[in-house]
């Protein structure tokens, strides 16, 4: 059942005065997503807006489908505010699907596609979602079963829409269609969507992102990232990740006029194909996925020549690898550091290539405030590192309806407390050092180390277990757990351990890559664990002993 808590309507406020600032500076236009959508469909027609597989939809096909499904959603039953479970790969369908409940005045509510049954049922009760969409199935795996466990857990989601063949007691998302139902009008500074954290802590807390201060982030991205109407973006992550989205992602490059391409996934063979056919000129990749293409494009048959602009974000990109994307792809490299909460920093086109290569760039806003901060709060020398905060307008100011993270995530000037460490460079260029909480960013993935350790204690064999994150040259960091048994039970193997996560129905991003068995964690004189030490105590013996072999 919807926890009452949970179930209230989202919002974001900002204190009035720094809200007038915002606008009178033009940050905030006071325009809605489907305010924006109507504008562009009016500015563009038949151009090219969305290319997904065989579809290819211009920007008035967009708007006439959004429009059809925001009526379909209404007619459904469902009122303006309700909150909507979104979960849609690399597909065309997305646009319509998210424009047609912005018109609506619907909150989608964003999951992965890698997502299962505990994320979804959590997000569902969390938002107090009255719907779900979801594709039919990706690759080999059946959602329209999942989107039916749903529902039994969490009753109150009494929609499954289905984009595909719906099954039963499901509605097919071509089912939504026009009709005179009217239209509401949106307020700007109301709650356009909820997203999901990386949070250090169990499972991911929702982010409540405003029409106005989003509009303005993804707008600005995409003059900052030198898109024109002939620009041609590959959308080669997961479309609901907030990178891809905003950075300046596939809502900055719609609004630039330009056109969205989407990659079903970013392995080098399939995008690297579509790169050549659509003349695609700029993407984004986590730095995983920029090492396997700088590996893969020496010997590629496929023309790359179009692509001008390689962001990597999501984690940091180490220098030396850095360094190599320009004599590798042709191309120039835009380093992107930023934050579902808000705050993104670019490095900027024509910036030397030494701040292209050793920084993660600059803020977006000349009113991005940033504090670099010692564990005493005080500021730091330039150059120094420290805990990054933040506050401005595209921030957000707190969680939804979390009390208690928003206690200790927001400061009482309402910055931002991000958990990363960061060294402020002349200039205002931030260089990442890494996260200072338990958290582990595993090829841009943000996982909370507290999530998996509370999944593995259900293991009957388990007493207890500790994850940590390991630097890897591939994924940036890789999960390792280290478990101990309980006295007398049969050691099972690793293999078996990660059968067991996947058993739980979580993300495969959140399975450890690594199972280390231990004896016992070590314990403070009265038996108590710390367990922000004992993580670090186990990484760095594991890395002396890792040194050693």
């Amino acid at each position: 059942m919807t926890d009452p808590l949970h179930s209230a309507p989202p919002a974001q406020i900002w204190p009035s005065d720094l809200a007038l600032r915002y606008r009178e500076r033009g940050y905030w236009r006071g325009e809605s997503f489907g305010d924006l959508l109507r504008r562009l469909a009016a500015e563009h027609g038949t151009r090219i807006a969305v290319v997904g597989g065989t579809t290819r939809l211009s920007y008035q096909d967009l708007l006439d489908q959004a429009e059809a499904a925001a009526c379909g959603w209404l007619d459904l039953g469902l009122q303006p505010g309700d909150r909507v479970l979104v979960q849609i790969p690399n597909i065309a369908e997305f646009f319509p699907a998210v424009f047609g409940l912005f018109l609506a005045g619907l909150v989608p509510v964003y999951a992965l596609p890698a997502h299962r049954r505990t994320e979804l049922v959590h997000f569902a009760r969390r938002s107090g979602a009255k719907a779900l969409i979801q594709a039919d199935r990706l690759d080999a795996f059946d959602y329209r079963p999942l989107a039916c466990e749903i529902r039994e857990a969490v009753p109150e989601v009494r929609h499954l829409v289905v984009i595909g063949e719906a099954g039963a007691g499901q509605i097919p998302f071509s089912a939504l269609t026009r009709s005179a139902t009217p239209l509401p009008q949106v307020d700007p500074s109301a709650v356009a969507f909820l997203q999901i954290s990386g949070g250090t802590t169990g499972l991911s807390k929702l982010i409540p992102r405003t029409h106005d201060d989003y509009l303005y982030s993804f707008i600005e991205s995409a003059r900052i990232s030198g898109l024109t109407p002939g620009s041609v973006y590959l959308c080669a992550l997961p479309v609901a990740h907030n990178f891809p989205m905003s950075s300046p992602g596939v809502f900055g490059t719609l609004a630039a006029g330009a056109r969205v391409v989407l990659s079903p996934n970013p392995a080098p063979a399939t995008a690297f194909a579509l790169i050549e056919a659509e003349k695609v000129t700029i993407t984004g990749l986590v730095p995983p996925l920029a090492l396997l293409w700088m590996q893969a494009a020496p010997t590629t048959t496929h023309d790359l020549s179009s692509l001008e602009v390689l962001q990597v974000g999501g984690a940091k990109f180490i220098p030396e690898a850095a360094a190599r994307v320009r004599p590798t792809l042709n191309c120039t490299l835009q380093q992107v550091f930023g934050m579902a909460e808000g705050l993104v920093n670019y490095t900027r086109l024509d910036d030397p290539e030494e701040i292209i290569i050793n920084t993660q760039g600059r803020p977006i806003s000349p009113d991005d405030e940033v504090l670099v901060l010692d564990d005493e709060g005080n500021p730091v020398p330039e150059g120094e590192p420290g805990h990054l905060h933040t506050r401005g307008p595209y921030t957000i100011r707190g969680y939804h309806n979390e009390p208690a993270a928003n206690q200790r995530s927001f400061s009482e000037g309402g910055y931002y407390r991000s958990g990363d460490i960061v060294k402020r460079l002349p200039g205002g260029y931030l260089v990442v050092q890494g996260r200072a909480g338990d958290h582990i960013n595993r090829a841009g993935e943000k996982i909370s180390a507290e999530e998996v350790e509370d999944h593995l204690l259900a293991h009957a064999a388990v007493f207890d277990a500790a994850v940590v994150s390991i630097p890897d040259a591939f994924l940036g960091e890789r999960i390792c757990a280290f478990i101990v048994l309980k006295q007398g039970a049969e050691a099972p193997r690793a293999a078996a351990i990660k059968a067991f996560m996947r058993s739980r129905q979580v993300a495969e991003f959140k399975v450890p890559d690594q199972v280390v068995f231990v004896t016992e964690f070590a314990t403070t004189a009265v038996g108590k664990i710390s367990r922000n030490k004992l993580r670090a105590d186990l990484r760095a013996s594991f890395l002396k002993e890792d040194q050693k072999s």
